[in-house]
């Protein structure tokens, strides 16, 4: 389908040269890499080099790193793993410290949690979608067994301080998570970040759907969720999924390559669309914080219209966005993200997010600047909402 594509933040296209790395694995070096025979050592060689290629990028060892389904598995295995882990001992849960501007990953594996005996903490975010590292100070207690606070969030783009969180867990001697999946043109330096556990997603940099990855700081104790075969050092059972697992690497390989260069290329682009639309749209207001965002993220809320429609009418014309996460837009309930930085109900309904990558240029922004004010226009005039402000 042609057309243009604004939803990288949903998922991202296979780049050629990860399929290309991939593509052999399908059809020729197919073995299962737990096999003890000539093609199967060929297929466990590609997942050893993948394994430790990705290690050294990450500033790990590569015996810390967990290969999972998807970034939704990583967070549970590190969530409900560290729990599980405590509860081996302890009669009674442990303290677990979150925040309200988590994906529904973390937060619904943490209410879980807490249905299971934990205590928890959600910790409240600014007007911005910033979480302090004093807040999780504050928060963490002598029970506390988990920080889990995500680097950048998947809807409004904002990006946390998770290696001065980091800093305050490890002198605390508190386990600390970061959701990262969306940090892909992010430092992602594990030692640096100052992280025990950290999740990242293939199919956020140009890699393959369905293969996660979990860094687990070497002297963290995780119970597995799977039992098998006892493959990855026996915390994630299952055949590996070798195709996954090379294209993974590649793609983790291409943009720490030239993840700074598409950066700077976005950054220019998101602040171009930002301010026209804050120009041109009348009644229009910027979600997340201005600067300590994604390179590839804008997301408005504007007034009096429903984000479903605008989306719709967008679609018409060939352009592709959200209106938050794709992993509930299904849900008629407005995005939690926004009703935790302070937007009504009622305004909530109204936003939007639009979120570039390789494949953007200036001239698809052009197209979608040209036909969004009046876009909006016809969708006011049929509206019954007249709403003052945004803020509840």
């Amino acid at each position: 389908m042609s057309g243009i594509y604004l939803d990288y933040c949903a998922g991202t296209y296979v780049d050629p040269r990860v399929k290309k790395a991939m593509d052999k694995y399908f059809t020729e070096e197919f073995a299962n890499p737990n096999s003890f025979h000539g093609m199967g050592l060929e297929a466990n060689k590609a997942v050893v080099k993948s394994r430790e290629k990705m290690a050294k990028i990450l500033g790990a060892k590569s015996t810390e790193l967990v290969f999972t389904g998807c970034g939704t598995e990583s967070c549970n295995m590190a969530i409900k793993g560290v729990a599980f882990e405590y509860r081996k001992t302890n009669s009674k849960g442990g303290h677990i410290i979150t925040s309200n501007i988590e994906h529904h990953a973390i937060l619904d594996a943490c209410r879980w949690l807490e249905g299971q005996g934990f205590e928890l903490t959600i910790l409240k975010s600014d007007k911005y979608g910033l979480i302090k590292a004093e807040q999780v100070k504050k928060a963490i207690r002598k029970d506390t067994i988990l920080v889990t606070i995500m680097y950048a969030n998947n809807e409004i783009g904002t990006v946390n301080p998770v290696r001065e969180i980091g800093k305050v867990c490890r002198e605390r001697k508190v386990t600390f998570h970061t959701d990262a999946c969306q940090a892909g043109l992010l430092e992602l330096n594990v030692e640096k970040l100052k992280v025990d556990l950290m999740t990242l997603n293939a199919s956020k940099i140009y890699g393959p759907k369905g293969i996660g990855l979990l860094y687990v700081r070497t002297g963290v104790k995780l119970t597995p969720l799977f039992h098998g075969g006892g493959q990855e050092y026996g915390l994630r059972s299952g055949t590996l999924n070798v195709p996954g697992i090379v294209g993974f690497a590649k793609a983790l390989e291409l943009i720490y390559k030239e993840g700074g260069k598409e950066a700077k290329r976005l950054t220019k682009l998101r602040d171009y669309l930002i301010t026209d639309v804050l120009k041109n749209v009348p009644r229009s207001y910027l979600n997340g914080h201005s600067t300590k965002r994604l390179p590839k993220n804008a997301n408005f809320t504007i007034l009096d219209i429903e984000g479903e429609s605008l989306l719709l009418r967008l679609n018409e014309e060939g352009i592709f966005c959200s209106t938050g996460s794709a992993c509930t837009s299904a849900q008629l309930e407005p995005s939690h993200v926004i009703l935790a930085i302070g937007i009504s109900k009622q305004a909530a309904h109204g936003t939007i997010r639009f979120t570039l990558g390789k494949s953007t240029t200036k001239k698809d922004i052009d197209k979608l600047l040209k036909l969004l004010p009046k876009t909006v226009e016809d969708l006011r005039k049929i509206s019954p909402v007249r709403l003052k402000s945004p803020w509840r």
